[in-house]
């Protein structure tokens, strides 16, 4: 079997993301079946997606790689203009095409290749559903794509021209639950084959973390942030939570960052920036670190989060990144915050409770080898790919929209379609209703409809004449049903009353006025 990674740039030397999480998987499936990548040119530039590497083919730790040239570099400018005509006006799906143009890398080269080369692979696996090259690479090897999409609750995930393309591919590997119900809420593809799956990491046999205290004289108890330094990364906000929480302890934990500044870092004594790392000095800094701090808002998957729980460190999470909250609860082995509260809180209850700091560490390290160690990865991979390649293709892709159809008006601001889509940490739908629940879910809340009404009694029916009782005929006694037992109220005195006529009204001595037959005192009867 010969299979094609598709993916916008790659690289040994490019870190982080999709295009790592693309090559990781490249070279894990290696082993399996026959692997070669196609791409862009783009270097780390992933602004302006300029081209870096030279065309043609090269090879990167083993498996071929062929590079095409990027045509139009983004404009920064042109690119932001599309991008709040399509996010927060009503557009046509021609205004969704150009801002795609406009995002870039785009490629035509490269999509020629996958066209005129569709025979040579049995399947092509496309990272990252919103650029360029796997809108028109899924559009043209429908019956052969299989998508990682990567996708976050951006605004790009409401664009129109997307759906169609969940819809119309083989199958999806998905990172999280949480991405898989984003996807499913704005297509409706639950009929296209699917698994979660995420990714990998390579962690060194070996990391010291004394080694890494030595070399960089770091002696004081340290949380770690690994990424690009960043405002949409929530860096900006973990600096302001970070230099308040330490105003408040004469003592406390230090802050570490690893990677490449986009805003200023503060300048603090407990702040250290150590710029970009190789992968052994950031290990063992991971290893020397008492917790990883993940501030980012929007994540598929964070790779940073999965490595701090191979090693055995706890996480602490941005609770408004749905994916990070809903890793941390399934892991049991991270905490969340959502505002500065929350986060001096968590802080200091891994800061100061050992017992709570290993628990969370041990717990993270078995959610990893359950889920993300690399023989599970690569054995759903490789059980996706045989069942696929076992089936012919269900379905055909939706057309690409019209000229007239690309020119309507006719598309909600991609922000409005994203605000709808479900939110929060996944959470299995109830089956069927009515089942008794497992005990460990603890008992059901039940919501009150604004237009409940209580159950009506039921009418009583007219007696049979052979039934009707006559007037010297005493009452049958009624068997009511079993009830639980009430509080007995006390008797009222009979002593000294005369009897009532025999025609009078009965009362109701706990309410004080005449009550008709066949209603109960205190109502319950229909009104």
């Amino acid at each position: 079997m010969k299979i094609a990674i598709v993916v916008q740039r790659y690289g040994a030397d490019i870190n982080g993301g999709a295009e790592q999480h693309a090559r990781y998987v490249a070279e894990h499936l290696a082993p399996h079946v026959k692997v070669e990548v196609l791409t862009t040119c783009a270097h780390r530039d992933y602004i302006s997606w300029k081209n870096g590497y030279p065309p043609g083919r090269d090879t990167v730790h083993g498996i071929p790689v062929h590079r095409f040239p990027v045509s139009v570099e983004r404009d920064p400018i042109e690119f932001g203009k599309w991008s709040k005509k399509v996010f927060a006006e009503r557009h046509s799906l021609g205004d969704e095409l150009a801002w795609l143009e406009s995002e870039g890398p785009a490629s035509p080269a490269l999509i020629e290749h996958i066209k005129a080369h569709e025979a040579d692979y049995d399947f092509f696996i496309f990272f990252s559903f919103r650029y360029h090259h796997s809108y028109h690479g899924c559009r043209a090897v429908a019956s052969k794509a299989i998508l990682v999409p990567t996708a976050e609750r951006d605004s790009a995930l409401g664009l129109g021209i997307y759906p169609p393309i969940f819809r119309g591919v083989r199958a999806f590997m998905y990172n999280s639950l949480e991405e898989r119900a984003l996807i499913h809420g704005v297509s409706n593809n639950q009929s296209v084959p699917g698994v979660v799956v995420g990714v990998g990491s390579e962690i060194p046999e070996r990391s010291n973390g004394s080694r890494f205290r030595q070399k960089f004289d770091m002696r004081d108890r340290f949380a770690i942030y690994v990424g690009r330094i960043d405002e949409n990364k929530g860096c900006a906000e973990l600096f302001s939570f970070f230099e308040h929480y330490s105003a408040s302890l004469v003592d406390g934990m230090h802050l570490v960052l690893v990677g490449t500044p986009h805003i200023p870092i503060p300048k603090h004594p407990r702040i250290h920036h150590l710029g970009f790392l190789e992968d052994q000095d950031k290990y063992d800094a991971m290893a020397a670190a008492e917790l990883l701090i993940m501030p980012s808002y929007l994540e598929s998957l964070s790779m940073v989060a999965l490595e701090a729980w191979a090693m055995g460190k706890p996480v602490l999470a941005n609770a408004k990144c749905d994916v990070l909250q809903g890793q941390c609860i399934r892991s049991n082995a991270g905490l969340f915050y959502a505002n500065y509260a929350e986060f001096a809180e968590t802080m200091r209850a891994i800061d100061t409770t050992p017992s709570l700091q290993a628990a969370l560490g041990g717990n993270g390290r078995a959610f990893f080898e359950r889920n993300y160690a690399w023989p599970v990865i690569e054995k759903k991979y490789v059980d996706m790919l045989n069942q696929l390649s076992k089936e012919s293709a269900p379905r055909k892709m939706e057309p690409a929209p019209g000229w007239f159809t690309r020119r309507r008006k006719s598309q909600p601001p991609a922000d409005d379609v994203v605000r709808k889509l479900p939110s929060g940490a996944y959470k299995e739908p109830v089956k069927a209703e009515g089942k008794r629940q497992k005990a460990e879910e603890g008992p059901r809340v039940v919501e009150t409809r604004r237009d409940f009404r209580p159950p009506q009694r039921p009418v009583e029916q007219p007696r049979r004449p052979e039934q009707q009782r006559r007037p010297d005929q005493p009452r049958p006694q009624q068997q009511r049903p079993q009830q639980a037992q009430r509080p007995q109220h006390p008797q009222p005195r009979t002593e000294g009353v005369k009897p009532r006529p025999e025609g009078d009204r009965q009362r109701d001595h706990r309410r004080g006025r005449p009550h008709r037959r066949g209603r109960r005192p205190g109502g319950g009867g229909p009104r």
